[in-house]
C-alpha cells in the first residue's frame, strides 16, 4: 500500500498516519479472511512497518519487485510526493515488462481514494486507470476513506468500503499475475508523476528500422512487420514490439507520448525551432538501405540536442552478432553528431542497449534530456504588454550565452517542463 505521510500538527500531536495503519490492518484481515495464506505469512506491506538501520531503500525495492498488487491511496498530498511517484514508476514497470513479454496487459494497480481529489488534478498514469470508484459508494466517492474513517456516523460505509476494496485486492491478485523484477534502484528511480506542471508534456518516439517489405538480403524477418514500428529487436524474450513498450514506459512518466516512423517524417528547416522533444530508436539493420541511409545523415547534419538516439541491439541474435562491428561502424560514419553528443546516459544508449530491463533503466534518462534540451531551444512567447505599460526587453532562453539572472517566460506548449536542479543557476532559481 503506497501512501503519502502526512506531517504532525503541532509538536507533540498525534500521529496522523494512525488512521493509514488502521485501514491497512483491515484490508489484511480481510486478504487473511478471503484468501488460504497460511499463518504467519504477510497479507500486504507499508513502509509504516520499516524501522531505523533496517535499510529501508532496500527492502522497499524488494517489495516492489515481488508484491502481487499496488495500492495507492489517492490524495492531493500523495500526487505531490516525489516518493509516492517513485514508488508507482517501480511498480508500473514491472506492469510495462510483463505485457512486453506475454503481450497481455497486466492491471494490477488498485488505487483508493484517501481524499477526494477532482479528475483534472489526476497525472497521466492515474488519469488512465480504468477504475469505478463508485462501485465502493457514494458516501466513499464524496469523502473518501480518511472522512469515512474519522467520522462515526459514517462507521457502516467505512466498512463496507474497506471490504469491497478488500475483494477488488483479492481478485486482481488471482486474475492478474505480474512477472516479479529485479529490485529497483529506490533512491534513483523516476517519479511517474512527472514534475509540476499546469499542462501537458510531449514526447515523440520516431523508429527507423526496415519492414517485411525492405528488409536486407538474408535478413531474418522474424523481427519484422508491416511498418517499422513493429520491430520486435529484443524477441523472443519480449513477444510486443519495442516501440510500443517504449510509448508506455514514456507515458509511465507523466508525459504524452506519440510515435511514428522516421520514414515518414518530414525533416524541419534547418534552424527551426523545435515543438516537441525527439527520441530516435534506430535498428543499424536500417542503414542498409542507401535511401534510409542518406535520410539520417542529413538528419544528423543538422543538430538537434532536443532529439536523443536509442540504439536497441540483441546480442543473442545470431545475425546481429555477426554484423556488430560493421553494421555500427556505418551508424557512426551516417550519424557522428547525435552518437557522440549529449550527456553520458545519451552516448551511451546510442552505443548499444542490449536487453529489454537496460533499455528501461536508460530511457527515463534519455527522457529527461531531450526534454531539457527541448526547453532551452523551443521558441519563448513572452506575455503582451498591457495596455499603457512600457514595453519590455524580449527576455531570452537561458543558454551558453544567456546573461545571468535573465527572467524565463514559458509558452503555452512548454509548460510543464522545468530544468534539473542540476542545470538550474540560483540566480534563476
Amino acid at each position: 500500500m503506497s501512501y503519502a505521510h502526512t506531517p504532525r500538527y503541532g509538536a507533540g500531536g498525534p500521529d496522523p498516519d494512525m488512521w493509514v495503519e488502521r485501514l491497512f490492518r483491515d484490508l489484511c484481515g480481510h486478504v487473511m479472511a478471503m484468501t488460504d495464506l497460511p499463518a504467519g505469512a504477510p497479507a500486504g506491506f507499508m513502509d509504516r512497518e520499516i524501522r531505523s538501520g533496517e535499510g529501508w531503500s532496500e527492502r522497499l525495492g524488494e517489495v516492489l519487485a515481488n508484491c502481487r498488487v499496488f495500492v495507492p491511496l489517492f490524495s492531493p498530498r500523495y500526487f505531490a510526493s516525489e516518493m509516492c511517484g517513485k514508488e508507482w514508476y517501480a511498480f508500473a514497470q514491472r506492469a510495462i515488462y510483463h505485457q512486453a513479454k506475454s503481450n497481455r496487459p497486466a492491471e494490477a494497480i488498485v488505487p483508493a481514494l484517501w481524499v477526494p481529489i477532482p479528475p483534472e488534478q489526476l497525472p497521466g498514469p492515474a488519469e488512465r486507470l480504468q477504475f469505478n470508484h463508485r462501485a465502493f459508494g457514494d458516501r466513499y466517492v464524496t469523502d473518501g476513506l480518511y472522512g469515512l474513517i474519522k467520522l462515526r456516523i459514517f462507521a457502516e460505509e467505512y466498512e463496507a468500503a474497506v471490504y469491497e476494496l478488500a475483494k477488488r485486492i483479492v481478485a486482481v491478485a488471482d486474475t492478474t499475475r505480474v512477472t516479479p523484477g529485479s529490485p529497483v534502484d529506490y533512491r534513483h528511480a523516476p517519479s511517474a508523476f512527472g514534475k509540476a506542471s499546469s499542462g501537458p508534456r510531449p514526447m515523440h518516439l520516431m523508429v527507423a528500422a526496415p519492414t517485411h517489405h525492405d528488409l536486407p538480403d538474408g535478413r531474418a524477418p522474424d523481427y519484422y512487420g508491416k511498418q517499422s514500428q513493429d520491430w520486435n529487436p529484443y524477441l523472443p524474450d519480449s513477444a510486443r514490439p519495442l516501440a510500443y513498450v517504449a510509448q508506455d514506459l514514456v507515458r509511465s512518466l507523466d508525459y504524452q507520448a506519440t510515435l511514428s516512423s522516421f520514414d515518414h517524417e518530414t525533416l524541419p528547416d534547418a534552424g527551426q525551432p523545435p515543438n516537441r522533444p525527439e527520441i530516435l530508436i534506430i535498428d543499424r539493420w536500417a542503414l542498409a538501405d542507401d535511401a534510409r541511409c542518406a535520410r539520417l545523415a542529413e538528419f544528423d547534419a543538422q543538430p538537434r540536442p532536443w532529439m536523443t538516439v536509442v540504439v536497441p541491439w540483441n546480442r543473442d541474435d545470431p545475425q546481429s552478432r555477426l554484423s556488430e562491428a560493421e553494421l555500427a561502424e556505418r551508424l557512426e560514419r551516417t550519424m557522428p553528431h547525435h552518437l557522440s553528443h549529449g550527456r553520458p546516459a545519451c552516448r551511451a544508449a546510442a552505443r548499444g542497449v542490449f536487453s529489454m530491463e537496460a533499455f528501461g533503466q536508460i530511457l527515463p534518462q534519455v527522457v529527461e534530456a531531450s526534454a531539457q534540451e527541448y526547453l532551452r531551444h523551443a521558441e519563448v512567447f513572452p506575455p503582451a504588454t498591457p495596455p499603457g505599460a512600457a514595453p519590455r526587453e524580449r527576455p531570452r532562453l537561458r543558454g551558453p550565452m544567456a546573461d545571468h539572472g535573465t527572467t524565463q517566460y514559458v509558452p503555452d506548449k512548454m509548460r510543464g517542463f522545468a530544468p534539473d536542479a542540476e542545470d538550474t543557476d540560483d540566480s534563476q532559481s
